[in-house]
């Protein structure tokens, strides 16, 4: 903040700059009246380089005139907007206290993991009150104004040391986007990891707009990261195929009903969303007070008050928060965990809410049931036709697992982290659906050695590791060539087939790839190519994720020559022409990511990610 001198500007005196937007300025200012009275407000000057473009000043103005007639406890009143001294201004309510992203990332430095379950479902549920507020508007004959706010955002919303939710810069978003956000001046960046798919694409939008957006605010709230990361580029792709982990696959203690409550609400078909922001709210309610009956919204401004204890000492205000409050919330912070004197735990079932997106229709999973132990467990299950599965559980401590098992192409050993790949994250089952588990007495062998317990991570989720184990064709079955015998272990398991493996492996790539855990999703690919040599299905699952993971020029190239293999085979495989092109945009050629966006053009002329292709094709062109 700089300090300087109180100078007059209009009928406004400008007492310190707060900072510096992509569009204005902020001033802390004092509205000066009769006979001495004064009223804090905030000044937004409309910044030079937009001054000088008389569209967007018109713009402004009539979006002004629009956020000056809204008033409602949850957006932050706009009072006056002008010009003065030659510059356009907005003066609007002064909130007293930090935007929602500095408290996100305070919080994560005080040891949080992410923001209270139940202040973050406060505050979003105060957002969406706001908005449906706005979205509902109509003017004095009664139509609609169809607000829409379109920059929904944690720099938006404002919470006050009293716990108050507030929304700014309505209807700001829309005049900044007339002049473009990729060539905007000054654009604060990383706005585009907030456009829903309809947004991205270019589209119009509508309330379910601002609600995909709430819906992100909510999430980085409670995972503490946003659900997409990466350049513009990489997050379009994903976006359009709603390719990101859900909360509780970061988050597994999350409760299933929260986690599908923002998952409807970032679905990517707007039509599959809540149709409106006071939906949303409801559902947020309904589960905030089923579980936290008895929540008081002054947790908000004790939290608040707690993360920024040295900015209100600072200013000679003492921080009022009860001090049962700030030792559960110091406790949260030394055990990871969200729980504080507001929040009731809740015991929930393991969810069965699957994370939609492109790939689903590809299959996903390691097979027809998952059976998690409690510790480090390697856990075994045998598909048989219609027999129930049976578990053999390992022995409790590593160092009873003999060596690793060998290659069923080579017969060489294979290290002792093979299973890597295979690994998911262990979520407790709930108590009806625990598995009768066998004597851990033995570990079930492949080929003529016994599965290897993968080392602990101290840096991921707890996981255990899975064997899959095919039996052999039923007497009698059709199959279209004979199949050599089953190889028998000494425990009597049967061992995969290569084929089998392969096909195992892919699973657990998709697997991986579906729980956001990019690097054992690529080792199951890799590995899986090593073994079928040339698989067209391999190398397109691999050449994709390492174009969309984006680690390093070197993953590019290695996802452009594996693709390129892909296109040869398939010229009609829409998505390796899509993910060609983006890869080569990023690598600096803009000829052949030109003529890969074309192919995938004339392959998805509308529909898909074809407006987004058009853009980037167009920016080619620039």
């Amino acid at each position: 903040m700089d300090s300087a001198p109180s100078k007059p500007f209009g009928r406004y005196s400008l007492v310190s700059r707060l900072g510096k937007g992509g569009m204005a300025e902020a001033w802390r200012a004092r509205l000066v009246g009769e006979a001495g009275v004064t009223k804090p407000v905030l000044i937004k000057k409309v910044l030079p380089e937009y001054a000088q473009d008389e569209r967007f000043i018109q713009m402004f103005i009539s979006e002004a005139r629009i956020s000056a007639s809204l008033s409602h406890g949850n957006i932050a009143q706009v009072f006056d907007f002008g010009r003065t001294e030659g510059e356009h201004f907005l003066a609007m309510e002064l909130v007293d206290g930090p935007p929602l992203h500095r408290i996100i990332k305070r919080a994560l430095q005080h040891g949080l993991s992410a923001v209270p379950v139940a202040q973050a479902v406060f505050i979003a549920l105060e957002v969406c009150r706001g908005l449906h507020y706005a979205h509902t508007r109509a003017d004095s004959r009664g139509v609609p104004l169809g607000i829409v706010h379109r920059d929904v955002s944690p720099e938006n919303v404002l919470v006050s040391y009293e716990g108050q939710v507030k929304i700014v810069d309505f209807g700001i978003a829309k005049a900044r986007e007339l002049r473009g956000f990729k060539t905007e001046p000054g654009v604060v960046k990383g706005k585009y990891l907030f456009f829903s798919p309809e947004q991205a694409r270019g589209e119009d939008v509508d309330a379910r707009t601002d609600v995909w957006a709430a819906g992100v605010v909510l999430y980085q709230m409670l995972c503490g990261r946003l659900p997409l990361q990466g350049p513009e580029y990489v997050v379009m792709h994903q976006l359009q195929e709603g390719r990101f982990p859900s909360p509780r696959t970061l988050r597994p203690e999350l409760p299933v009903e929260l986690d599908a409550i923002v998952q409807k609400a970032l679905a990517v078909k707007k039509e599959e969303r809540f149709e409106s922001a006071h939906a949303f709210a409801e559902a947020l309610s309904g589960f905030l007070y089923a579980t936290t009956p008895r929540f008081s919204p002054m947790s908000v401004a004790w939290l608040v008050q707690t993360l920024f204890t040295m900015e209100l000492r600072e200013e000679g205000r003492e921080p009022q928060v009860p001090t049962p409050f700030r030792e559960e919330l110091a406790r949260a912070a030394e055990t990871r965990t969200v729980a504080t004197m507001n929040e009731v735990p809740v015991v929930t079932q393991v969810s069965t809410h699957r994370w939609t997106s492109y790939r689903q229709g590809l299959g996903a999973g390691l097979g027809a049931a998952l059976l998690f132990s409690a510790a480090l467990g390697v856990v075994t299950w045998t598909l048989s036709g219609k027999s129930s599965p049976k578990v053999s559980a390992p022995a409790p401590k590593a160092e009873q697992a003999s060596t690793a098992p060998s290659s069923p192409t080579t017969g060489a050993p294979v290290p002792s982290d093979e299973l890597a790949e295979v690994q998911v994250p262990a979520v407790p089952l709930s108590p009806e659906k625990t598995p009768e588990v066998a004597s851990p007495t033995s570990l079930p062998e492949r080929d003529a050695g016994t599965a290897a317990v993968a080392p602990a991570r101290e840096d991921k989720a707890p996981t255990v590791a899975v064997a899959i184990l095919v039996d052999a064709p039923k007497p009698g079955s059709a199959t279209s060539a004979p199949r050599p015998p089953p190889v028998v272990s000494a425990a009597g398991v049967k061992a995969l087939s290569p084929e089998d493996e392969f096909a195992a492996l892919m699973k657990a790539g998709r697997s991986a790839e579906q729980a956001g855990r990019t690097k054992a999703a690529m080792v199951s690919y890799r590995k899986a190519l090593v073994l079928k040599d040339g698989s067209h299905e391999a190398r397109k699952e691999l050449g994709l994720l390492l174009v969309s993971g984006f680690e390093s020029e070197k993953s590019l190239r290695e996802g452009v020559v594996l693709l390129q293999h892909v296109v040869r085979a398939d010229g009609a495989d829409a998505r390796a022409w899509l993910s060609l092109g983006m890869a080569y945009q990023s690598l600096g050629d803009s000829n052949q990511a030109a003529e890969a966006f074309k192919k995938y053009l004339l392959l998805v002329p509308t529909g898909g990610a074809s407006n987004a292709a058009r853009a980037m094709l167009k920016s080619l062109g620039k």
